[in-house]
Order: structure tokens, then sequence, then C-alpha cells
């Protein structure tokens, strides 16, 4: 897992083949005022998911993993509180893998807390299991889904 300022994202481009190209898009595309839904940056290996809205109380967050996608979740507008724990330390899922939405579910607690504010990103790859929009405030986000194997 990644936390950073949009400032530093060069740093990670190296990480991951579509990574310059997603960065690119928070530092050139107009994410204010864009409307929410999603967005195509290249297909089905990346694309943008705009939301706005409140989260759900702390204690109803979701914690999910994805297999196919590696998220980057960039915050616009407020500030949303996540939750991370370790794939290897959840568990079974308490759902079965939804290919389609490309989602797992688990009972776990993160072992993490973390307020992540506007113009800051963290990066999800499949081991870390995350728990976003754990705040009830009104939160501004682009969601890029980087596709694992481009």
């Amino acid at each position: 897992m990644i936390l950073d300022s949009l400032q530093h994202a060069e740093r990670y481009y190296s990480l991951h083949p579509l990574f310059k190209q997603a960065f690119q898009f928070l530092q050139e595309a107009d994410v204010q005022n864009l409307p929410t839904g999603k967005h195509e940056l290249a297909g089905e290996v990346l694309f943008a998911i705009l939301s706005e809205g409140p989260g759900v109380a702390k204690a109803d967050a979701k914690m999910e993993a994805h297999q196919r996608y590696i998220d980057i979740q960039y915050i616009v507008s407020g500030v949303d509180h996540m939750g991370w724990q370790d794939l290897s330390a959840c568990g079974a899922s308490i759902d079965p893998y939804s290919a389609e939405r490309d989602v797992s579910f688990f009972a776990v607690k993160p072992t993490s807390w973390f307020d992540v504010p506007a113009g800051f990103f963290t990066v999800f790859f499949p081991n870390d299991v995350h728990a976003p929009l754990a705040t009830q405030e009104v939160v501004r986000k682009v969601v890029l889904k980087i596709a694992v194997q481009p």
C-alpha cells in the first residue's frame, strides 16, 4: 500500500506500465468538474471511476480486495478515512469472489486506520485489503482501476 501526495506521483511510474498514464490523468484532467461515473482511459486495462458523496460509519466499513485491478484512489475534496490489512491475515472472504465486480469482502477489521486528505492518493495492490470511505463526510474521489496484467 502507498499513501502519498499527487505532487510525488512520478516516484511510482516504474511500478507498473500504466501508472504514468494514470497519474497524468489525475494531474491534467479537471477532476473537480468531471461528471461522476466511469471514464475509460485505455479500455478495460485503465479506467477511472469518479464518485462524490458521504461514506459510511467506521463500524460499517467493509474490507475489500481486488484480484484483477490495482486501485489508485485519489481524493479530490474532503477527507477519506480508510482502513488497511494485509490479505495474508484476513482468512477466507465472507462472500465468494465476484469476477464481474472484481471484489472479495472480508469480516476482519483493519489493523491500520488513516486519513487521506484532498490532493493525496493511495495505491492498493491485490494483497492490500482496504476499507475506503469510512466517513460520513462528503468525499469527492477518483478511483483509477489499473489491470494487474495489462
